[in-house]
């Protein structure tokens, strides 16, 4: 887009409070037309105008459409911001605008935050009891961010995000984290429990593990924490990770060591019971991955394991017949 483009779709001022709003936090164009007071057709042509020129990107989720600020022209959005806010600084009409639409996106994250807790209130009793099973999630979190402190996370990829868990705790340490998962409801939860992160720093999508929606070499860092079992066949999942790792990216895989826990397959819709050291090994050699010596969390019933592996530089992933049917 040429410079002219871009002024052009900054002349408006819904389209001005419009490229705001997305400096905070990705939202729906329904959450847009709610702050802006304004039906969501005039919102979309509004949006259609900044993504057109290259200032803002759609997202579809489900039924949902989500914007955020483009990240492909990072210092042209910068410098926008910049202005923005000095404009809002200067400008006392421009900045009781912003201060309105502040006071109902406050609203909108509030509206999230509700509904994030009644979802966690519908499943708490599912969730307390498979955690008796196991060990404490904050000695599992421990253990695994000490799995993964001897080097960078870089650009790291949250596979399965659920709650968002994961992004949240390592929100820190990691340049960028995208946080994705099938369930479009539980990216809701997410998105409530992450939304007071940068809007630049983490990025939800929807998405499966068996196709994931990235190129190839797109991050340094993939987690699958208390997902694998989830897969019927878990070759292809980790070599989707290994496919959007760069040649020396980490994976680690948090999951049940092998258990006989077989009402876990009907009550919380777990197709594995666990992995053994062995298999999960061969997994991950087949998928172009060389393994470290995993850690286990002993202690209760239901052993935790971290798995943790590096990409080979030229890693092509071969499934073997006999390595899907028996593990």
């Amino acid at each position: 887009m040429v410079i002219e483009d871009i002024f052009k779709a900054l002349g408006d001022p819904t389209r001005l409070r419009i490229a705001r709003l997305l400096g905070a936090m990705e939202l729906a164009v329904g959450e847009l037309a709610q702050v802006l007071g304004q039906s969501q057709p005039r919102v979309s042509r509004h949006v259609g105008i900044l993504c057109d020129a290259g200032l803002a990107e759609r997202r579809r989720e489900g039924s949902w459409v989500f914007l955020r600020q483009s990240e492909s022209r990072g210092a042209v959005i910068e410098a926008i911001q910049q202005l923005l806010a000095i404009a809002e600084a200067q400008e006392p009409a421009f900045a009781a605008l912003c201060e309105a639409d502040r006071r109902k996106l406050a609203a909108i994250r509030d509206a999230r935050e509700a509904a994030a807790e009644h979802y966690f209130a519908r499943h708490a009793g599912e969730w307390d009891e498979l955690r008796a099973l196991h060990s404490a999630d904050a000695e599992v979190e421990r253990r695994l961010a000490d799995a993964l402190a001897d080097a960078p996370l870089g650009v790291l990829l949250d596979i399965g995000t659920g709650t968002g868990r994961m992004a949240e705790l390592f929100a820190d340490r990691a340049e960028r984290i995208v946080a994705l998962d099938k369930n479009l409801e539980m990216l809701r939860v997410a998105r409530a429990k992450l939304q007071h992160l940068p809007a630049a720093q983490i990025e939800l999508v929807q998405g499966d593990f068996a196709e994931l929606p990235f190129a190839d070499a797109s991050f340094d860092t993939v987690i699958l924490h208390q997902v694998l079992h989830f897969a019927p066949d878990p070759l292809p999942a980790l070599a989707e990770a290994a496919r959007v790792l760069r040649g020396g990216g980490r994976i680690a895989i948090v999951d049940f060591a092998s258990h006989d826990h077989e009402e876990l397959r009907t009550r919380h819709q777990h197709v594995r019971l666990g992995f053994s050291d062995r298999q999960m090994a061969d997994l991950l050699r087949a998928a172009g991955f060389h393994a470290a010596a995993p850690v286990a969390l002993d202690g209760e019933e239901l052993v935790v394991k971290i798995w943790t592996a590096n990409r080979r530089s030229s890693a092509s992933p071969k499934i073997p017949s006999s390595l899907t049917e028996t593990v």
